[in-house]
């Protein structure tokens, strides 16, 4: 049974469409969304609504930065960023903003652990960007699996038989073996907002039987993303990363 782990799709509707019809066809029974639904994008509203809509028949959800900054302070974020989430909260029902905030940081389902950032401390929002942070989030998790986004990048972190931990970087389309005789730390990438000099969405399908993770590219309309960006009068940046993937 394959499940679709979607992260950081930062109100980016069409490509939020996109990952989820690639992961239809490719067999996906579940699906996991690792935080930020809003932030930076034009459609906080319906994507707030399609994840509630997948929660409600058994997804799983956990709540990102910028979920979080809906209903408190985010004093901490960058200046456009603040923009974004100030016309968030202006656009967003009562109803969208307590699904954000009801969302919990961590969830754990067997050996498979989700969160937005690091496990060590979900709430401080910290990056997994090295092998060391992936070794303090894993040993956190107590889990074989931990999937998580926030960095915007496609990594996969392994513990080897000697307690090393590695980064791999993989190739989209390719499945990787994922023996849970180890222990394993994927970044799964942003939906919505990637910065890797590549414009399509990231998502990644994990197949528990088959022990195989497999990171996907999806091309989708990333200029009428950016589009409704501008036509929102939202920062000119955020439209900008979204036509360049940067």
């Amino acid at each position: 049974m394959a499940i679709a782990l979607l992260s950081d799709i930062h109100a980016n509707l069409e490509a939020l469409e996109a990952c989820l019809k690639h992961a239809r066809e490719r067999g996906a029974a579940r699906y996991a969304f690792l935080g930020d639904v809003v932030g930076y994008g034009a459609d906080p509203q319906a994507a707030a609504d399609t994840v509630r809509r997948y929660a409600a028949e058994g997804a799983l959800a956990v709540q990102g930065n910028h979920d979080a900054a809906i209903g408190r302070s985010a004093g901490y974020l960058n200046d456009a960023a603040r923009v974004s989430i100030d016309w968030t909260r202006k656009v967003l029902g009562a109803e969208h903003k307590a699904f954000l905030a009801a969302l919990p940081l961590q969830r754990a389902d067997g050996p498979l652990c989700f969160v937005h950032a690091s496990c060590a401390h979900p709430e401080r929002w910290e990056y997994v960007d090295s092998p060391a942070a992936a070794r303090r989030s894993a040993e956190a998790a107590e889990a074989a699996y931990v999937f998580s986004g926030h960095v915007h990048e496609q990594v996969l972190y392994f513990e080897s038989s000697e307690g090393r931990w590695s980064a791999f970087r993989p190739t989209p389309g390719r499945a990787v073996p994922v023996s849970r005789r180890r222990r394993w730390l994927a970044i799964v990438g942003s939906v919505g907002q990637p910065r890797d000099g590549r414009t399509a969405a990231a998502y990644a399908l994990f197949d528990a039987a088959r022990e195989e993770l497999t990171f996907h590219r999806v091309a989708y309309d990333h200029l009428a993303a950016a589009r409704k960006i501008r036509q929102a009068g939202l920062p000119e940046f955020h439209a900008y990363r979204v036509e360049h993937g940067v």
